[in-house]
């Protein structure tokens, strides 16, 4: 196994491998917040769509979606027409408090460009979530 560049450490807790130790830390915290009654529910790994798949046409450049798609071919031109797949999100937890409102959890050791860049997607597709960075700690 490749050590992590970061040298992060996975971790397992209730036979959930997190890919840190200080994810499985937050982990432990919220499932003590959830006990307390402070949370109603901790969803692990969220997955979000920042931007959905798409087919290009290599010909005539145009772009659809998937309800368009006639046998691999493009509806205008008959060229072919490769598959962008779509952009997601990987989020460490959705917390759902007792009140009803949800936030989006991330630990982070440290803010990547990618990470930025998905975080400013991220925000834009789902203005009422809350994203939350909490530091991870070694």
């Amino acid at each position: 196994m490749t050590p992590n560049k970061y040298h992060a450490k996975k971790t397992k807790i209730d036979g959930i491998l997190f890919d840190s130790h200080a994810e499985a830390l937050r982990y432990a915290e919220l499932k003590l917040m959830k006990q307390a009654g402070i949370v109603k529910e901790i969803e692990c790994q969220p997955v979000f769509t920042l931007q959905p798949g798409f087919w290009k046409c290599c010909d005539c450049h145009e772009i659809w979606g998937s309800a368009d798609l006639k046998k691999g071919k493009c509806r205008l031109c008959g060229g072919k027409t490769p598959k962008t797949s779509a952009i997601t999100y990987i989020a460490d937890f959705r917390i759902t408090y007792l009140d009803g409102h949800k936030e989006i959890e991330d630990v982070k050791g440290m803010e990547t460009a990618l990470f930025k860049l998905k975080r400013k997607l991220f925000e834009y597709q789902y203005p009422e979530l809350t994203l939350k960075i909490v530091k991870g700690r070694r």
